[in-house]
């Protein structure tokens, strides 16, 4: 399998350094690289595009709840879907990228408590260019301080859709997940690592589009005793039952919502939502998400919905929500990140 690895992926950079544009602009070309870093846990950050087997797309059945094929546009041999933001997506130019971004920063042991981080992005993005790129989602989490490893699967490639693919079906999410360790034992370099990260905690992270597979995750996966937490970061588009429900029903798992204008409205609807259930909330952000939790954070006006994950109520507010989960530090690294308003 490590043989395959090296075949298969693309080794990205952990993108440790402070974003700037030539970071950016290397990155977006492809031009990735190992990070040595020194450490007293996992010698140097490790961050790659591996092929999985269970993946979001390919997909072909019908969309919940109705009776549309997902893919319900032909034209010759070629099939598509008629996405309600982004007009017709082509199935060969959008839905046939099965690769997932893994990610291990410097520092991570697997001899202490340590989660699994899977992150949904949003519509119109690529793993290279968007997640890992210009967001950093590896590079803050390294960052966090937490000691945790990244999942993210890639969905609708660069389209206006949020289409959750096969993740809208029951037990797939469960297999992916169980597929990922393997990869992440692998990448890490041990065997005994897949069985331990077959029974780590998780923790969702959907940015914008993302909160529709984030949601339908939840559906299926949600009473999983190894989800502790749900981060929306400028998500609360759509599904908001989804979210309420499995809220209500985990008080053991942590919740925060971080928003701008351009989610204001769901996020408010979201909190009527809870109130009919009876789950208080804040709306100010603790210094700890622990279990329980319930956390509302309006970001201020001028902040963009495209720049979220990199620049809102903070530089880097990933890093920042993601160092405030308790109980997962990762050796010798304190965390440079701080979760305030400004």
């Amino acid at each position: 399998m490590r043989a395959a690895l090296v075949a298969l992926a693309t080794i990205l950079s952990a993108c440790v350094a402070a974003q700037d544009d030539a970071s950016g602009t290397a990155a977006a070309n492809g031009l990735f690289a190992m990070q040595n870093a020194r450490s007293t846990g996992f010698p140097a950050t490790r961050t790659a595009l591996i092929p999985f087997d269970v993946t979001p797309f390919p997909y072909s059945g019908m969309i919940p709840d109705t009776d549309k094929p997902f893919l319900d546009v032909t034209d010759g041999e070629r099939h598509g879907h008629s996405s309600p933001r982004g007009g017709i997506v082509w199935e060969d130019q959008a839905y046939r990228d099965h690769r997932v971004l893994l990610s291990i920063p410097a520092g991570f042991d697997l001899d202490r408590p340590a989660v699994i981080v899977v992150y949904f992005h949003g519509n119109n993005a690529t793993l290279e260019r968007d997640v890992a790129a210009r967001q950093q989602v590896p590079r803050q989490l390294a960052d966090s301080g937490l000691n945790a490893v990244l999942v993210a699967p890639q969905f609708a490639v660069d389209a206006g859709d949020s289409s959750a693919g096969r993740f809208w079906e029951p037990n797939v999410f469960g297999r992916f997940i169980d597929e990922a360790a393997s990869h992440l034992a692998t990448l890490y370099g041990s065997e005994r690592a897949a069985s331990l990260l077959r029974s780590a905690p998780v923790v969702f992270v959907a940015y914008s589009g993302g909160y529709l597979p984030a949601a339908f995750s939840l559906k299926y996966w949600g009473d999983s005793g190894r989800l502790r937490g749900v981060v929306l970061m400028d998500a609360a588009y759509g599904e908001l039952g989804k979210f309420a429900d499995w809220i209500a029903a985990r008080r053991d798992a942590f919740f925060f919502s971080a928003y701008s204008k351009s989610t204001s409205d769901g996020n408010l609807s979201l909190q009527q939502l809870l109130s009919q259930r009876g789950v208080g909330f804040d709306n100010r952000a603790t210094a700890t998400l622990a279990g329980g939790s319930v956390t509302f954070l309006r970001a201020p006006d001028e902040v963009v919905h495209n720049d979220f994950v990199s620049r809102a109520w903070t530089t880097d507010p990933l890093a920042s929500v993601l160092s405030r989960i308790g109980g997962f530090p990762r050796p010798g690294a304190g965390g440079k990140a701080r979760l305030k308003r400004t």
